[in-house]
């Protein structure tokens, strides 16, 4: 005899949950840098993808770092993370996204609706995000603002308030190139902090593993910028 077994519907109501908590983690939006400690705790370490989790001030909420290698070139990520249509084919739950405003070649303000299972409600977020390029080191950065009141908002979709984001992309020396992802965003609603902290490590692995395979597509192949030097 089988104990403490759940009924189908429970099981359901369970697998949407933790989808939810996943989608949190992962949200693209870009707001500024994620307060700077250094207590880094391993979670995930798989495939190439290493993901960390610290506590950052009085938050409840955990910010996350995600450190990769791509075997990809600057210019390349660099247009792949322009392009802000892409992100419904690597970042996870993105149900609808869309450019509102491009500032410069580099620069630019794009919407997007993360979609939530029920009872949840959708998420949606508006930022503002510009890619710069140190030209001593060449390492790249992204980096942006986080801009609820840009459009009203719209109803039964719970704007994000609160994100926190930074990419810093490093070039190798033997070829490729090194990401570290860093993020601390509040869901906003009625979401138990240590349930979201409890998966926070999962979305981010599987938006990056599927970044790996964005960068190969053909579309970006001999891309080039004048912001970017390879």
């Amino acid at each position: 005899m089988i104990l403490n077994k759940k009924p189908k519907q429970l099981l359901l109501v369970d697998m949407n949950w933790n989808r939810l908590f996943l989608t949190c983690w992962i949200l693209f939006g870009v707001g500024g840098s994620v307060v700077a400690q250094t207590n880094w705790e391993l979670k995930v370490d798989k495939d190439g993808i290493k993901v960390y989790t610290k506590k950052t001030g009085d938050s409840p909420l955990k910010a996350v770092k995600t450190v990769c290698t791509i075997n990809t070139s600057l210019s390349t990520l660099t247009a792949v993370l322009l392009d802000v249509n892409s992100s419904l084919d690597w970042v996870y739950a993105t149900k609808k996204i869309k450019l509102l405003k491009k500032l410069a070649p580099n620069e630019l303000i794009y919407y997007s609706e993360v979609e939530i299972p029920w009872p949840a409600s959708n998420r949606d977020f508006i930022v503002g995000i510009a890619v710069v390029q140190n030209e001593k080191t060449k390492v790249v950065t992204v980096a942006g603002e986080n801009k609820p009141g840009y459009l009203p908002e719209y109803k039964d979709i719970v704007r994000i308030q609160q994100s926190h984001s930074n990419w810093t992309i490093t070039p190798l020396a033997q070829g490729g190139v090194k990401i570290e992802h860093e993020l601390q965003v509040d869901p906003g609603g009625k979401v138990p902090a240590w349930l979201i902290n409890l998966f926070a490590t999962r979305g981010p692995f599987e938006t990056f593993k599927k970044l790996q395979d964005e960068v190969m597509k053909p579309v970006y192949k001999n891309r080039s910028f004048a912001f970017i030097k390879d």
